[in-house]
């Protein structure tokens, strides 16, 4: 049996050329089985199992490792020229980073830890990608089977073009699979191009909103089949890659750091109004109208005084005069006088009352 398999892998790997693929092929799918295992027994809270990387209380995620591992092959592959048996050490760093950053692509599509939500199902598809391309270069398809030293013609570049546009029509229509498979095997994306459109797809809202038959139509397929196929994927999903957790039973890790900054803000400005008191906004507005209303007495009295702080003495002659003709002449207007001289000294005397007086200056 192990001859026939080391055989078979000399025939169709080794002879090929291909053994570097293979290698990225298997560090690709060993690491991310191999993290996905890791973060569901962190998650279980397993005691055997040693959790995550947290130096000084900082969580550091896969990705960062995977960015090295990427940088390591990457850069190691161009150093050695592409030699032997370097380019086999380097292709498998290459794919152990290609799973690890590849797990976490929800992370670096939303910039926000939606590891174990809903969003993070994103990260299982782009993985699934990226193996099932590895896999089918490595098996020797070709996107529709063009390989380097075929001759070109023209029939064939325009083959090309139409599953190219095809292929983007079947994605517009919502049948993401069919459309990336398309790329690689020649005629999926034709036939998914052909296919009534999903019902929550750009397609159906730009061609489906004028024909409520053909909408009709597709929500039906939608119900009969292919939400049968979503769930058979959801399943399969959470088997490989665990279940996400239920919208709000768990905060995100951004939640959580938000929270904490609020705390942090709250906290700072209670200490201010520590040292300053707050006081209510009625409080503060009666205090503005009183002290508004001081200010306006202040003017009142200065403008009610301003001609009569030095009166005029009168003459000598109407000192003389009769006292009962001086009364007549002037009699309402020094009545009106006397009145406001006495509203002005009990102003004086309650903005005296209300106010320190002022130092008085030595001389010299």
């Amino acid at each position: 049996m192990w001859t026939h398999f080391w055989n078979g892998y000399q025939h169709h790997i080794q002879d090929p050329g291909k053994q570097p693929l293979f290698l990225v092929l298997v560090g690709f799918i060993s690491s991310f089985l191999f993290i996905r295992f890791s973060v569901r027994m962190i998650r279980r809270k397993a005691r055997w199992w040693p959790g995550n990387v947290t130096p000084g209380g900082l969580h550091i995620h896969h990705v960062v490792f995977g960015l090295f591992f990427l940088l390591l092959g990457g850069i190691g592959a161009f150093a050695t020229a592409g030699t032997h048996p370097w380019l086999d050490v380097f292709g498998l760093l290459f794919g152990i980073g290609c799973g690890l950053v590849l797990d976490e692509f929800a992370l670096l599509l939303h910039l926000e830890d939606v590891y174990w939500s809903e969003q993070g199902r994103k990260s299982v598809d782009a993985v699934i990608i990226g193996i099932l391309f590895t896999g089918l270069l490595l098996v020797g398809y070709l996107p529709l089977g063009v390989t380097p030293d075929s001759s070109v013609r023209w029939g064939l570049i325009g083959i090309i073009c139409g599953n190219a546009v095809l292929t983007v029509v079947t994605l517009l229509k919502g049948k993401f699979w069919s459309g990336m498979l398309g790329i690689m095997v020649p005629g999926v994306s034709w036939i998914g191009a052909v296919r009534l459109a999903r019902p929550n797809s750009p397609w159906a809202r730009w061609r489906y909103s004028g024909r409520p038959r053909k909408y009709a139509r597709s929500r039906r397929r939608e119900g009969r089949w292919h939400r049968r196929a979503d769930n058979s994927r959801q399943w399969l999903f959470d088997l490989i890659a665990g279940k996400p957790t239920p919208p709000g039973a768990r905060p995100t890790r951004a939640h959580l750091l938000a929270e904490r900054m609020a705390e942090r803000v709250a906290e700072r400005m209670a200490a201010r109004l520590e040292r300053r008191p707050y006081l209510p906004v009625e409080e503060q507005r009666v205090r503005r109208l009183a002290r508004l209303n001081r200010l306006a007495a202040r003017r009142a009295a200065a403008v009610d005084l301003g001609p009569h702080r030095n009166p005029p003495k009168p003459p000598a002659a109407a000192s003389t005069a009769p006292a009962s003709a001086a009364a007549s002449a002037s009699g309402p207007f020094a009545a009106q006088r006397s009145r406001r001289r006495a509203a002005a000294a009990a102003r004086r005397r309650t903005t005296a009352a209300g106010r320190p007086r002022p130092a008085r200056r030595r001389a010299g």
